[in-house]
């Protein structure tokens, strides 16, 4: 998978990455059938999912796929048991689903900051404990777009050799080549956190995709539109997640279309676009920092 010797930073370099791994047995069955039978090649770990020993049992069998920390601090449960962080949890222990009024603490209370940062590092470090090689960093429900969470996962992961990170930042001229697309209001509100983002990652020497694709189209990326992808990817740096499953599980959002994305991963038109495309795959610590 490495970066060809002298080859232009223009050529087009593309990562495939299957989030939520570790959710279920679900998903770990699908990421692994796309590896070995398709195109993925990365995975990004939920290190406190209900199903996160198989996952890290899985990926030390397959030592092509690049294995990443999907950290998660929405909709989940924290490394850190519930009496540490009070202010980032429910009465279940859970982590509370209102981002927007659990992102104003994390921005304004000091305490809740030590605890977020606690947590963080708690997630970094239960990585570590895998034993795998971290390839890249990532969060759930792009909650890494908050520049209180960003800026602790910079310096964190920093310490933890984090080799790459997610800036959601997809352009929509390149969807509208594969289908009528207008355009996505989550991509508009998000992009001013997104850019910034970008920046404090290029300063912190951390390497990030020139553009990312699956917001406008998350949970719903089919063979269709991943080959429109392929078809009309652009030069530099890419990266394309997806959330593949045998089907739905426990905490499985609605109307995903898990199945659909696993079978996009694995059909074998794929790897035909990719080839005459000559694009080059692999995983943030494939391809060096620009």
């Amino acid at each position: 998978m490495g970066e060809r010797q002298g080859a232009a930073s223009t050529m087009k370099r593309l990562i495939i990455t299957a989030d939520d791994y570790g959710a279920s047995p679900e998903v770990n069955d699908a990421v692994q059938r796309c590896h070995e039978n398709g195109i993925l090649t990365a995975a990004s770990l939920m290190v406190s999912g209900a199903a996160s020993a198989d996952a890290v049992r899985r990926a030390k069998a397959l030592p092509s796929l690049r294995i990443g920390l999907h950290l998660v601090l929405v909709e989940g449960r924290p490394v850190l048991p519930a009496a540490d962080v009070p202010d980032l949890v429910d009465d279940r222990g859970h982590f509370r689903t209102d981002m927007a009024r659990a992102g104003a603490a994390m921005f304004f209370l000091p305490k809740v900051r030590r605890q977020l940062e606690a947590e963080i590092e708690a997630q970094f470090a239960a990585f570590d404990a895998t034993g795998l090689r971290l390839d890249h960093v990532n969060a759930h429900k792009h909650f890494h777009l908050h520049p209180t969470i960003a800026g602790l996962i910079v310096s964190i992961g920093r310490r933890h050799g984090v080799r790459g990170a997610r800036v959601p930042l997809e352009p929509q001229h390149i969807l509208r080549q594969v289908e009528p697309h207008g355009t996505c209001a989550r991509v508009a509100l998000t992009a001013p956190f997104a850019r910034a983002l970008r920046g404090r990652l290029k300063r912190a020497g951390i390497a990030a995709p020139d553009q990312v694709f699956g917001l406008a189209w998350s949970g719903a990326m089919n063979a269709a539109r991943l080959a429109g992808l392929l078809t009309h990817l652009p030069d530099g740096l890419s990266e394309i997640y997806m959330h593949p499953a045998t089907g739905e599980y426990p905490g499985s959002a609605p109307g995903y279309e898990y199945r659909a994305e696993m079978a996009a991963l694995t059909d074998p038109r794929m790897a035909a676009l990719i080839a005459a495309g000559d694009i080059r795959l692999g995983g943030f610590g494939d391809f060096p920092v620009h």
